[in-house]
């Protein structure tokens, strides 16, 4: 019987995994860090995993993200150089896609503003707008990227990208590299973050990006936590520079129930559902890998550590 331990802050994840590995990879055993059969485990699969619970497994030689994403592995600080695997879940792109088309018909209709006016018991109809004279800029063009660009420009949007390196999207302009950020932000009225965190992107939204964006502009974050300034966004917010912001994920997951963001005016938080991996995808794909160690053979979807995906 092989085994997986499973770590992560989330108990209630905790448990809705165990019961996909029983569902569909009956053959492993999940087991949990307070579990005689961790110390055995050859792999652990994680999510914000509690700080040192990675350096407790004496037998570890692969860690598996239980999502697309990396860097909530920093959460322990006891994390080891070893191979470190993600999910790749192919509904993931659909779900992000729902997200974001909602997200972006919430500000392109004003629909942020009809909230607060219900709240007020006030009335007054925005004006209403055609897609094209609305300006969307998206950061990161891999492939959850380019499919969102391509999928607003075909809605008729104003759809602009920014990537490290250089895309081609019919209906969309493209820019490229740290040279070409300030051109990319000019006047985006709505920019949505999906870059994969690195030390080169940490904090990238913060007061330099906001003040190149038209007044009263608005942001999703769907990237990482650590992409976002928080100082410098409710400044932006206060000011009117920024008339919304959509926060979908955040440093500390889930977010505490003091954290200030709760309570900040034009602040929209929701519990990162954007888009994720089923458990029963993750279950699937962790067996696999399991299986692929245990055979000696090539993991999928290896992580490059030096780039963070």
């Amino acid at each position: 019987m092989s085994i997986v331990v499973l770590l992560s802050r989330d108990s209630l994840l905790l448990k809705q995994l165990q019961a996909a590995f029983a569902r569909c990879a009956p053959q492993v055993q999940a087991v949990l860090a307070d579990d005689p059969r961790a110390a055995q485990a050859p792999m652990a699969a994680c999510w914000f995993p509690p700080a040192d619970s990675l350096g407790r497994l004496p037998n570890l030689q692969v860690i598996h993200s239980v999502a697309a994403g990396i860097d909530h592995l920093e959460h322990d600080p006891a994390c080891p150089d070893l191979p470190i695997c993600r999910v790749v879940d192919p509904g993931h792109r659909q779900g992000m896609t729902e997200y974001l088309r909602w997200a972006v018909i919430h500000y392109h209709r004003g629909f942020d503003r009809v909230l607060e006016q219900q709240r007020e018991r006030h009335w007054d109809r925005p004006l209403q707008r055609p897609a094209r004279q609305f300006k969307v800029g998206i950061m990161g063009l891999g492939s959850l990227g380019s499919a969102i660009a391509l999928d607003l420009a075909a809605a008729g949007y104003d759809v602009r990208g920014w990537a490290r390196s250089p895309k081609s999207l019919a209906g969309v302009q493209t820019f490229v590299g740290p040279g070409q950020l300030e051109p990319f932000l000019d006047e985006v009225e709505l920019l949505i973050n999906l870059l994969p965190l690195t030390a080169e992107t940490r904090g990238i939204l913060g007061r330099d990006s906001f003040a190149r964006l038209a007044h009263g502009a608005a942001l999703v974050n769907v990237g990482r936590g650590g992409h976002l300034n928080l100082d410098d966004l409710r400044q932006a917010l206060a000011s009117g520079q920024l008339r919304g912001a959509l926060l979908d994920v955040f440093e500390q997951e889930p977010l505490p129930a003091e954290h200030p963001l709760w309570a900040t005016p034009g602040v929209t938080i929701t519990p990162h559902m954007a888009s994720a991996a089923s458990h029963d995808c993750i279950a699937e794909q962790v067996a696999d890998n399991l299986r692929r160690l245990q055979a000696g053979d090539a993991l999928l979807n290896e992580v490059d550590r030096a780039q963070g995906y």
